[in-house]
């Protein structure tokens, strides 16, 4: 499968994204990621969602590496500098999840805390319980791990909608649309760059209509493997949901009541934020994961 790359030059002078890029080779595509902090800290996986890439934990990563911790932010397949599929069809869920896990065992981590919003969530909390030996705690915000068959806020359904039908496909517009108090130019630019022109953006575009809404899609089955083994998860669980968010409005109750590892723990309600809670209140997301990390070591 030929694979497009994004041009280096398009992530050039990008604002307070001092970070230098490392890349690993998984199943033939080239996977974009940072890796800040100490090497010998306890490792926090950073996931994002969709349009975005790694460049929405750049208020974040500093925290946690002032912290001690190791912040590990990929980008997946499609997004940010990470490699491009050419076709809608190429991208899949399942293939998001098997990259990810790759991923992680590539760069053999374990004892990881993981933080996922949006698809990060929605990848990531499969990737938690099909390797739930490499992961001590859980950090969701403004993300669901969809079933099929409970209810979908309308909302994301008319995002669905605009995804599918928008001319002009602007990843910058979208997160400024998506926060509370905006984004510059600058930002929105850098939100861009991953996507000279449209044909790059085949996983932006696709990555809406693999959410699993009805009950035969081809994620359900898997997600409802997840599900049985999060309501068994012991391990800590923390949510750091926003109050500005429409679609992931009220999320956090599902979690705080379904997971066991969530019971009792110092959930946070980010305020003033919108979908993109990196963007509006990053680093009072990253202080929450550093305290949550903090007052549960790890057994």
């Amino acid at each position: 499968m030929t694979a497009l790359r994004t041009p280096d030059e398009r992530f050039g002078d990008l604002p307070g994204f001092p970070f230098a890029p490392n890349y690993l080779s998984v199943r033939g595509l080239r996977l974009h990621y940072l890796d800040e902090g100490p090497r010998d800290g306890e490792v926090i996986v950073l996931l994002h969602g969709e349009p975005t890439w790694c460049f929405l934990y750049r208020t974040m990563i500093p925290v946690l590496a002032a912290a001690g911790f190791r912040a590990v932010a990929p980008d997946f397949v499609g997004f940010g500098r990470s490699d491009k599929l050419p076709r809608r069809e190429d991208y899949s869920y399942a293939l998001h999840v098997d990259l990810t896990k790759d991923f992680l065992a590539q760069l053999d981590l374990s004892g990881i805390t993981l933080f996922g919003q949006d698809w990060g969530g929605l990848i990531g909390l499969r990737v938690v319980t099909e390797m739930a030996d490499r992961v001590a705690r859980v950090v969701v915000g403004n993300t669901d791990l969809p079933n099929g068959t409970a209810p979908i806020n309308p909302a994301f359904f008319r995002w669905r909608d605009y995804s599918q039908t928008v001319a002009d496909f602007q990843a910058g517009k979208i997160v400024h649309k998506g926060t509370v108090a905006g984004i510059s130019p600058a930002v929105a630019a850098a939100y861009d760059a991953p996507f000279p022109d449209p044909s790059f953006q085949a996983g932006a575009r696709a990555f809406p209509m693999l959410v699993p809404t009805t009950p035969d899609d081809p994620a359900v089955p898997a997600n409802l493997a997840a599900w049985q083994m999060l309501r068994q998860w012991t391990k800590p669980l923390l949510t750091t949901f926003s109050d500005g968010d429409p679609i992931m409005a009220g999320g956090e109750a599902i979690f705080q009541k379904l997971v066991p590892g969530a019971r009792g723990q110092p959930h946070v309600t980010i305020r003033g934020a919108g979908h993109f809670l990196q963007e509006d209140k990053g680093e009072e997301v990253a202080q929450a994961i550093v305290d949550f990390c903090r007052n549960t070591p790890q057994r």
